[in-house]
C-alpha cells in the first residue's frame, strides 16, 4: 500500500507536518525543520503497520519474545526507516519538490559557520552491547518475529567525547534538545516502581511490601521496521518521574526550593546517564535502581499484556508458553526475583509454581568472561533498596546449596566446598545450619597419655650407657615411670576436654572484613532456561572455565549463538555504492536478506571490470572519510594511503595501546631513514582511532592522550609528510562508523586472545570488504573460516596459549621483545610533547591479564604471522 503512494503526496504530508505541527518558526523551511517534518511524514506510515502489527499480534495471542537491555544503540533512524519501507527514492524526489536533498536533511548543515546534525543518533548506548540489540530488532521485525525491546530513555546517556590536548573530556549529550521525532509518548501506559521500605506479611499470608520511595515510569514507544514487510514491531523506553502531587508546594514557597524538588529529582536522575559513575555509595544505589526500573517496569507491562490477551480465560502455568524474556547480560538479572515477586505475592501463586515458570520463562546471554563485569553487588545495599527481592534470593540460594549437596554428596567434602564456592548466588554469606555442619574441622589430637609415657621411658632408657648393669637400668626405669605416671593423671581430663570442641571450616560464616555480594551471574544461570555465549570460542569458555561447575550441573543450559549484524543498515544502506556493485553482478538484490548469496561473488573475483568498480567504490568512501576527519580533527590525509582502522571501546584488553605502540616503532624508524627509502619500504597509511574511555577508567583515557599526541607529533612531521598519520576520530557513534567502515582496508581486531566475547564490527568490516588482521578471538575465529586463512592476518598468541605466557612472566622467565624497550625509551625522551607517561609505561610492567609486554609485536608469535604484517604493508593490490 505504501508504495503506491506517490512522490507528491509524500511532499505535500511533510508540507502539512512543517505547517499544521510546528516545532520550528514559520519564517522559512531550513533542512532542520525539513528533517523533523520528513521524520513525522515516515513515522505516520510507520504506526500505520505498527498498529496493524500489534493488532495481529493481539488478536493471534503469538508468542512473543521481550528483549530487556540497558544499551540500544540505535543510530539515526531516517535512512533507515526510508530504505525498509523501501521509499528511499520516493521521499528524495519529494523533498527535491520542496527544495531540500534528502542526505543533506539526513545529515548536517553549516548554521552560522557551525555543523549541526539535522537527526543526532539516538544516544541509548555505548559499545557492542547496545548495538548487537538495535540489530537483532531490526532483523527480529525482518524475519517477522514477534518482538519487542525494552530499554530506559537515557537524558544524557553515557557522554559525548570532545578531544582537547589534554586528551579526552566528557559533556553531556544533547540528542533530545530538538526533540526526538521518532518517539510516541504513551501517558497512559505507566507502571509504580519501589525503592526502599519494609516486608510485612498480611492476614492473607501473603508477603506485602510497603512504604519507601515510589516512582512512575512512563512509557515511550520507538517503532521498529522490518525490511520488505509491514511488520514493525517496538522498543519500549522508560522514563522516570512522579506525580505532580509528589512537589512540595509548602517547601517551594517557604523557600526550600531544593527540598520542593526533591522527589522530582530523585526519579528522574535515575534515567539521565548510562552507566552513572560508581565509586560512591550514591552511584551504586543509582545504578542499582536503573536496572530494576528497567526490569520492574517492563514485566509489569508483560504480564498486563498477557493477562489482557488471555482475557477471562488467565492461566499462568502458559504464560511460558506466550512469553519470552531474554536477559542481554547482567543488567536485567532482577528480572528473576522480580517475576517471582508478582506472581507470588501480586498473583498468588506458590513458590513452586512461580519458580517453573520463571525458570522457563527468562533466558541469559552472557557477554564476557572479564571478572569485573560480571557483576556483583552488595548485598547490604540490595537489601535497603529491594527487601523483598533479597528474601527471595535468598530461598533461591538455599535451594540452589540444596540441589548442589544432592549432586556432589557429602563424602568428599573438599569437592562439595570448592562447588559451593563457585556456585553460591550470595557470596560470603552464612551457609545454613543443616549444611554448615558438613565442614567440621576436627582440632589436631594431643598425643594420648600412655603413648607418652611409653615415649618419654624409651627415649630416657636410650639415653643410658649400655654397658651398665641390668639391675641399674631397671632401677632408673622405675624412678622415670613414676614420674610420667603422676604427670598423665593431670593431663587426662584436659586432653579429653580439649578433644571434644571441633571446629567449623571458616568458608561457612560471614568474613566482617570482607563484602557480602549478590552474584548476578549465577543467579541468571540458575534462574533462566538457556545460557548462551555469542561466538564459538567464547562459549566454550564459558562452558569450560567461567561456569564450569553449572555447566557440568545443566550441561543442556548452555549453547552458542554467535552475534551477528544487520545487513541493511551496515551495507546496504551505509554503501550504496558497493550494494548497487553486489547485486549487478549477482543479479538481484536477494543477498540483502539472504547473505548466502553473497558467496556467488567468488566466481567473479577475477574479472577486471568488477575488481576496477570496486576500487571506485572504495575511493569513493575514501573521499567520504577525508572530509569527516578535516570537519572532525582539522588534519588532511590522503585518500590514497591505506586507512587501518581500530574503532571500539577504549579498554587495555582491546589493546589499543599495543596499536599506537606499533605505530610509533614505525614512525621511529621511519625517522631514521632517507627520504628514498621511506618511500621504498613503507606504504603510505592512515591510522585511525574511535571510541570512548570510561569516565572513570583511567587507564583508559590515558591511551586516548597518548594516541591524541603521537598524532600531534606524526601529523605535523615534513619529513614523513603523507606516508603515515595518525587520527583519533572523537565522539565515535553508529552514524561515524557508517562511514569509516565503508572505506576502510585494514581493520585491527587484535584484543587479548580469549577475552573478546564475539565484536561485531569484526562482521561490518569484513562485509565491506575490509581486510582484517586480528587474534583468533571471539567472531574473528569464524570469520577467518568463512573467509579464508590467506584473507585473515593472524596476530599474536591464541587462547590456549596465554595461560602459559602469564605463567612464564610471573616466573620470571619472558624478555621483552627488544623493539619493545626501544618503543619507551623513544617516548621517554619527549619526542610526543612533555607529558609524563610513567603511569602509562608503568603499566606495562604490571600488566597480567591484559599484559602488552607478552605479545607487544608479535613478540612471542611466528615468524610467519611478522613476514605476514611485512607483506600486508606492501600489499597495495590489497583494494581488490
Amino acid at each position: 500500500m505504501l508504495n503506491s503512494i506517490d512522490s507528491s503526496a509524500i511532499a505535500s504530508n511533510i508540507k502539512h507536518h512543517a505547517e499544521f505541527k510546528p516545532l520550528f518558526s514559520p519564517e522559512h523551511f531550513s533542512p532542520l525543520k525539513a528533517y523533523h517534518a520528513t521524520a513525522k511524514s515516515v513515522l505516520d506510515a510507520l504506526l500505520i503497520n505498527w498498529n496493524a502489527t500489534y493488532d495481529y499480534y493481539n488478536k493471534a495471542n503469538v508468542k512473543q519474545a521481550y528483549y530487556l537491555s540497558m544499551e540500544f544503540l540505535q543510530g539515526r533512524a531516517l535512512t533507515n526507516a526510508i530504505g525498509n519501507l523501501e521509499l528511499t527514492g520516493k521521499y528524495a524526489e519529494a523533498l527535491k519538490q520542496l527544495g531540500q536533498n534528502l542526505e543533506d536533511v539526513a545529515s548536517q548543515i553549516c548554521i552560522c559557520y557551525i555543523k549541526m546534525n539535522q537527526e543526532p543518533d539516538a544516544a541509548l548506548g555505548n559499545g557492542g552491547l547496545g548495538r548487537l540489540a538495535s540489530c537483532f530488532l531490526d532483523s527480529l521485525a525482518t524475519l517477522n518475529y514477534p518482538a519487542w525491546g525494552y530499554g530506559l530513555r537515557y537524558k544524557y546517556c553515557l557522554f559525548k567525547q570532545i578531544i582537547t590536548k589534554d586528551g579526552q573530556e566528557e559533556v553531556a549529550e544533547d540528542w533530545l534538545e530538538m526533540g526526538y521525532p521518532w518517539e510516541i509518548v504513551r501517558n497512559d501506559v505507566s507502571y509504580p516502581v519501589k525503592f526502599y521500605g519494609k516486608v510485612v506479611e498480611g492476614t492473607d499470608g501473603r508477603k506485602h511490601w510497603i512504604g519507601g520511595e515510589n516512582i512512575k515510569a512512563v512509557a515511550h514507544d520507538v517503532p521498529i521496521p522490518g525490511y520488505k514487510t509491514r511488520v514493525t514491531n517496538n522498543l519500549r523506553l522508560w522514563s522516570t518521574t512522579v506525580p505532580s502531587k509528589d512537589f512540595d508546594l509548602g517547601a517551594f514557597n517557604a523557600g526550600d526550593h531544593v527540598k520542593a524538588n526533591e522527589a522530582h529529582l530523585n526519579a528522574e536522575k535515575i534515567c539521565h546517564i548510562l552507566y552513572p559513575g560508581d565509586e560512591s555509595q550514591e552511584g551504586k544505589i543509582l545504578r542499582l535502581k536503573q536496572q530494576y526500573t528497567l526490569c520492574s517496569a517492563s514485566l509489569q507491562d508483560i504480564v498486563a499484556r498477557f493477562e489482557s490477551r488471555a482475557g477471562d480465560s488467565v492461566k499462568w502455568e502458559d504464560f511460558p508458553s506466550k512469553v519470552a524474556v531474554q536477559m542481554n547480560d547482567t543488567h536485567p538479572t532482577l528480572c528473576i526475583p522480580e517475576l517471582m515477586r508478582i506472581l507470588i505475592d501480586v498473583k498468588g501463586l506458590s513458590w513452586d509454581e512461580a519458580w517453573s515458570i520463571t525458570e522457563r520463562t527468562v533466558a541469559y546471554t552472557n557477554h564476557t568472561v572479564l571478572p569485573e563485569a560480571l557483576e556483583k553487588w552488595s548485598l547490604d545495599i540490595m537489601q535497603k533498596l529491594l527487601p523483598r527481592h533479597v528474601e527471595i534470593i535468598e530461598t533461591i540460594d538455599e535451594e540452589l546449596i540444596n540441589t548442589i549437596v544432592s549432586k556432589y554428596g557429602t563424602e568428599d567434602t573438599s569437592l562439595l566446598k570448592k562447588k559451593l564456592q563457585e556456585m553460591r548466588i550470595l557470596d560470603n554469606v552464612d551457609l545454613p545450619a543443616s549444611v554448615a555442619k558438613l565442614f567440621i574441622i576436627p582440632k589436631e589430637k594431643k598425643e594420648p597419655p600412655s603413648k607418652l609415657k611409653q615415649k618419654l621411658l624409651v627415649k630416657s632408657l636410650d639415653t643410658i650407657d649400655e654397658e651398665e648393669t641390668e639391675l641399674k637400668e631397671e632401677a632408673e626405669a622405675t624412678v622415670l615411670s613414676e614420674m610420667i605416671e603422676e604427670k598423665v593423671e593431670s593431663d587426662d581430663i584436659e586432653g579429653e576436654e580439649e578433644d571434644s570442641e571441633d571446629e567449623l571450616d571458616p568458608f561457612v560464616k560471614w568474613n566482617p572484613k570482607l563484602p557480602r555480594v549478590v552474584r548476578m551471574a549465577n543467579l541468571c544461570v540458575v534462574g533462566g532456561h538457556s545460557v548462551n555465549g555469542v561466538a564459538e570460542i567464547h562459549s566454550e569458555i564459558v562452558k569450560q572455565e567461567v561456569f564450569n561447575s553449572f555447566y557440568e550441573m545443566w550441561p543442556t543450559k548452555f549453547q552458542n549463538k554467535t552475534n551477528g549484524v544487520t545487513p541493511r543498515r551496515w551495507i546496504l544502506f551505509c554503501n550504496p555504492e558497493l550494494s548497487s556493485i553486489i547485486s549487478k553482478w549477482i543479479g538481484s538484490d536477494d543477498w540483502v536478506l539472504n547473505t548466502g548469496k553473497l558467496a556467488e561473488l567468488k566466481k567473479f573475483a577475477d574479472n577486471k571490470d568488477l575488481q576496477s568498480e570496486w576500487r571506485a567504490a572504495k575511493r569513493a568512501n575514501k573521499m567520504k572519510v577525508v572530509s569527516l576527519i578535516r570537519e572532525k580533527t582539522g588534519y588532511i590525509v590522503s585518500p590514497d594511503a591505506m586507512f587501518d582502522v581500530q574503532v571500539k571501546r577504549i579498554h587495555e584488553y582491546k589493546r589499543q595501546l599495543l596499536n599506537i605502540l606499533g605505530i610509533v616503532y614505525r614512525y621511529k624508524k621511519m625517522k631514521e631513514m632517507s627520504s628514498k627509502e621511506r618511500t621504498t619500504n613503507f606504504v603510505p597509511r592512515v591510522c585511525i582511532f574511535g571510541g570512548k574511555a570510561f569516565a572513570t577508567y583511567i587507564q583508559a583515557k590515558r591511551i586516548v592522550k597518548f594516541i591524541t599526541d603521537v598524532a600531534a607529533t606524526v601529523n605535523h612531521d615534513p619529513d614523513i609528510g603523507d606516508l603515515l598519520k595518525v587520527v583519533f576520530v572523537p565522539d565515535y557513534n553508529v552514524s561515524v562508523a557508517e562511514t569509516l567502515i565503508p572505506a576502510s582496508e585494514l581493520s585491527q581486531h587484535i584484543s587479548t586472545a580469549g577475552m573478546e566475547a564475539s565484536g561485531t564490527s569484526n562482521m561490518k568490516f569484513a562485509m565491506n570488504g575490509c581486510i582484517l588482521i586480528g587474534t583468533l578471538d571471539g567472531a574473528n575465529v569464524e570469520i577467518r573460516e568463512e573467509v579464508g586463512e590467506e584473507n585473515f592476518f593472524l596476530f599474536g598468541a591464541e587462547a590456549h596459549e596465554i595461560a602459559g605466557l602469564r605463567k612464564e612472566r610471573a616466573e620470571g622467565k619472558f624478555m621483552p621483545d627488544p623493539r619493545f624497550e626501544e618503543v619507551k625509551e623513544f617516548v621517554r625522551s619527549g619526542v610526543f610533547g612533555t607529558y609524563n607517561y610513567d603511569e602509562l609505561m608503568g603499566s606495562w610492567k604490571g600488566m597480567k591479564v591484559m599484559d602488552v609486554q607478552i605479545i607487544f609485536l608479535l613478540a612471542r608469535t611466528s615468524p610467519v604471522t611478522l613476514n605476514a604484517r611485512k607483506k600486508l604493508m606492501k600489499r597495495t593490490e590489497i583494494r581488490k
